[in-house]
């Protein structure tokens, strides 16, 4: 059996955050001893800010400690992970890719 193949396509900013907004889960990228590290993430977007809850140290992310109990309880968290982190941020460039199915070769 064969795995079908995947592409991607760059989609504009004004898409991306539309996508953003439609989706609950995501990926965080932040660098830690000069190396990429992906995390996963949930999010919410509330007026023009984006709050993300993701098991990363929140030393790594620089958040600010000012979010509320508020978004412990509406975006479900890692329990058992010490580094759950919350992370307030203003999207100000966003990108993003649409994953798609290939064209089958002929």
């Amino acid at each position: 059996m064969s795995t079908p193949s995947r592409r991607t396509t760059e989609v504009s900013g004004s898409e991306a955050l539309g996508l953003l907004q439609g989706a609950a889960q995501g990926s965080m990228v932040h660098v830690r001893r000069e190396m990429p590290v992906v995390r996963p993430t949930v999010h919410v977007r509330e007026y023009g800010r984006l709050i993300v809850r993701t098991p990363a140290q929140a030393a790594a992310l620089a958040c600010r400690p000012s979010l509320t109990a508020h978004y412990r309880r509406i975006l479900p968290g890692w329990a058992h992970d010490p580094h759950d982190t919350l992370v307030r941020m203003r999207p100000q460039a966003v990108a993003g890719f649409r994953l798609a199915h290939a064209e089958a070769a002929r």
